[in-house]
């Protein structure tokens, strides 16, 4: 419950109780306070035992702790593997770069031997030309209405 108060807060609150409260009141304040967090934990359960009674037979199972999503994630994962294990060994990354670098690769060289350029031949492009203007245009006509 108080995992994350280091020593020095510890005695920083010990100090400001026995200022506030003095030392005549403080065991009694210190034996109210047990007895208020003993009846919420009480309520707690009982209000947890409630809750698995209502939703029947099929939650049995059912953790209160499942309801974070880390916990719950985590318990489905083990629980299932969800084929990543296929997904993971059906994708191979590096075959697929392979390809697609095979395949810019060839166009490349499909392209410089049609043109028959110096540069292209030796698979480089000269980015310094503008690209020669054939008269069609690939882009589609602007519609001013769609607009």
């Amino acid at each position: 419950m108080f995992n994350d108060i280091g020593p020095l807060e510890l005695v920083t609150i010990v100090v400001l109780a026995v200022l506030v409260f003095g030392p005549d009141k403080l065991p009694k304040v210190i034996q109210d306070v047990m007895r208020t967090i003993r009846k919420i934990r009480e309520f707690s359960e009982s209000a947890k035992q409630d809750i698995r009674q209502e939703l029947g037979p099929e939650f049995k199972d059912f953790e209160f702790e499942d309801l974070n999503p880390k916990t719950f994630i985590r318990k489905q994962l083990e629980n299932e593997d969800l084929g990543l294990k296929e997904i993971r060994n059906g994708f191979d990354l590096k075959k697929e770069m392979a390809e697609v670098t095979d395949a810019v690769h060839s166009r490349d060289s499909d392209l410089s031997a049609a043109n028959g350029s110096p540069a292209a031949a030796s698979g480089r492009v000269d980015m310094t030309k503008k690209p020669e203007d054939d008269g069609k245009d690939d882009r589609p006509p602007f519609d001013y209405d769609a607009t």
